[in-house]
């Protein structure tokens, strides 16, 4: 979400006195209206990892979304992106016929990929329709084919912070609530006049659904901060429970991340050397 330019206090962008200092990458460079997806960003990231590197400076790449982190490191399916008519077809037909009978549909040309899904997972079942819609190939016969990859060019090393799980919540809370205090509701309220779709990613960054209730008078302000931290609270679940799920083997684990650590000692990404 950091990368559009509508949304700076409610992604937490960093602040000048830190990019002025540190040159920062692929934060709010984009309009709230293109969908960009992991696939964009990762290309996005190989680029400026190369661009770096000629510069004979140390990449840092630093994330919260596993599943970002995981792509860049694993690569991801080589499939066709979808256009935005074909995703707003399947988002249309799931409304209309109801995810029963969507999910049935799919069933018939998919099979192998309904199998690792749950049948009400609305996302997870658009995209298997999408993806046979617009290529004509199953998702599931994509999915055996070679991995792009980003990472094979470089050696790397992963720093995971894993604080305790009421700590976070702690910090979520008071993260929104700094939020509200620094103009999180101005700035959805200039992104709401801006009448995107719905669907786009931008309009589900964490708070923007709930405050976008809250001017539209359907809830109180204390009740869209109470959703959103909710909200907020539940995908930190789903972090936890995606980074102890990943096979991927940090170099350094750490409760909290020490603020005098010497990143230049552990070189986090630099390029093989033969």
């Amino acid at each position: 979400m950091q990368v559009y330019e509508e949304l700076k206090v409610i992604t937490s962008r960093p602040p000048k006195e830190y990019t002025n200092d540190v040159r920062h990458h692929l934060y709010g460079f984009l309009p709230g209206d293109f969908r960009y997806n992991v696939y964009d960003w990762c290309v996005d990231c190989k680029k400026i990892i190369k661009d770096i590197l000629k510069k004979e400076k140390t990449p840092i790449i630093v994330g919260g979304t596993g599943l970002y982190i995981s792509t860049l490191i694993n690569g991801i399916y080589d499939i066709p992106k979808i256009p935005e008519k074909v995703k707003n077809e399947s988002s249309a037909k799931l409304k209309s016929q109801g995810w029963e009978k969507f999910y049935k549909d799919i069933l018939k040309f998919d099979s192998k990929s309904c199998k690792k899904i749950k049948n009400n997972d609305s996302q997870r079942i658009k995209r298997i329709w999408e993806v046979y819609n617009y290529t004509k190939i199953p998702l599931s016969q994509w999915q055996e084919k070679p991995n792009v990859t980003f990472l094979d060019q470089f050696n790397y090393e992963m720093i995971l912070v894993m604080p305790k799980r009421d700590e976070i919540y702690i910090k979520c809370r008071d993260r929104f609530y700094n939020m509200i205090n620094e103009g999180a509701i101005d700035e959805v309220t200039t992104l709401r006049d801006k009448r995107y779709n719905l669907t786009m990613p931008i309009m589900k960054a964490h708070g923007v659904p709930e405050i976008i209730e809250y001017l539209d008078g359907k809830i109180s302000l204390d009740e869209a901060i109470d959703h959103a931290i909710k909200s907020t609270r539940n995908y930190v679940k789903r972090q936890f429970t995606w980074w102890r799920g990943l096979k991927i083997e940090p170099y350094y684990v750490f409760d909290d991340f020490p603020m005098n650590i010497d990143l230049n000692s552990i070189k986090i990404l630099k390029k093989l050397t033969n």
